[in-house]
């Protein structure tokens, strides 16, 4: 299943069930088919990802403190990390917030 991120301040984007259920998890949101961040959750929500982020420079596993287990080295190499994975939702949060526009997501 996909997720569609929209929000009237930025362009769309769509996602993977498993990387949007994590996204989600991480802002505190439920996982639902659809769902709306609101401009007042906004910013909860980027300190939220922001301290992920952070956290996932501490790990030793490819710097990502959600990945799997039991990579194989090529795998590894190749890791999508949560930056890679955070990012479209954190520019869409922060152009969100400037622009006074919710942040809303459907299946």
């Amino acid at each position: 299943m996909l997720y569609r991120f929209q929000s009237r301040a930025s362009a769309d984007f769509v996602m993977l069930e498993v990387h949007a259920r994590q996204l989600l998890d991480i802002v505190g949101k439920s996982a639902a088919p659809q769902g709306i961040i609101t401009v007042e959750q906004i910013p909860g929500a980027i300190s939220a990802l922001e301290a992920a982020l952070a956290r996932e420079g501490g790990n030793t596993h490819n710097h990502d403190d959600y990945a799997v287990e039991g990579h194989a080295n090529d795998a590894e190499k190749q890791h999508v990390g949560l930056h890679q994975r955070a990012a479209p939702l954190l520019h869409m949060l922060k152009d969100s917030l400037a622009d006074k526009k919710d942040v809303t997501w459907k299946t």
